[in-house]
């Protein structure tokens, strides 16, 4: 139609084409669009992945709280089943214990002429010595910064 007019004769094309697309999109309809296979895929996948953030989101926390629970359960004492004030670590075993709590164990034992078995629970360390133990920084830092919070 534009070929074949004189430039002064063309139309507004604008409202020509904002014309023919309200006309069409008069024609559409919600149920024209539920029917749309392409539209169904794609709401299908919003709904799958919105599944899958929450459920995310939901394991997430549940991490958070066990690293937490785990972390401050790092912090008793197997002994006095109290937070540490001065942790100290087995060089044999690994474990730790409040220091003032396993020197008086090691000392009362050591009078009775007994050896000292790892309070840890399980732990098949049968001979603790006041040589094995070294203090540890590390968990005395964690210990504070969780207590400052």
């Amino acid at each position: 139609q534009i070929k074949r007019e004189k430039p002064e004769n063309i139309p507004d094309l604008k409202s020509l084409v904002k014309e023919k697309f309200t006309l069409l999109e008069s024609k559409n309809s919600d149920s024209d669009l539920q029917k749309n296979e392409k539209y169904m895929y794609f709401k299908d996948q919003v709904k799958e992945m919105r599944k899958q953030y929450n459920d995310n989101e939901a394991i997430e926390q549940i991490d958070e709280d066990i690293a937490v629970t785990q972390s401050q359960m790092n912090f008793i004492c197997p002994i006095t089943q109290m937070e540490m004030k001065r942790p100290v670590r087995n060089k044999v075993c690994g474990h730790t214990y409040d220091e003032d709590a396993i020197l008086k164990i090691i000392q009362t034992r050591k009078q009775q002429k007994k050896k000292v078995r790892c309070p840890k629970i399980g732990c098949s360390h049968a001979d603790v010595k006041g040589s094995d133990l070294v203090p540890d920084e590390a968990l005395k830092r964690a210990i504070d910064s969780q207590n400052k919070q």
